[in-house]
């Protein structure tokens, strides 16, 4: 997997102006659900060339509240977010997130 580690707002911003849809998973990193979910999601990741962002939630918090915040999308944890053209077109946490929802929406 190539992960971006995502610490700063602004990286965000730059994939916005740069209309490159992109993918954010948010992930507790003291949550043992969050890392059995982050693991099913990355054994069966297969989308090539849509970059993937790596957000600690402990480390930075505020980034996930601005996401939240910008999306009206309620903060949860593990939680994927889709980006394309400054849009979240697909959200969701836990269990409930499907790789081919992503996908069909590419």
């Amino acid at each position: 997997m190539n992960w971006i580690s995502l610490e700063d707002f602004v990286q965000i911003e730059e994939y916005f102006n740069s209309q490159v849809p992109f993918i954010v998973f948010k992930h507790s990193t003291r949550c043992s659900i969050s890392s059995m979910v982050m693991r099913r999601f990355e054994n069966k990741y297969d989308i090539h060339g849509v970059p993937l962002l790596y957000l600690d939630l402990l480390s930075y918090p505020s980034i996930s509240d601005k996401l939240a915040q910008m999306f009206g999308v309620e903060h949860q944890s593990p939680q994927v977010l889709f980006i394309k053209n400054g849009i979240c077109l697909y959200h969701a946490s836990h269990n409930g997130i499907n790789l081919q929802d992503i996908k069909d929406i590419l």
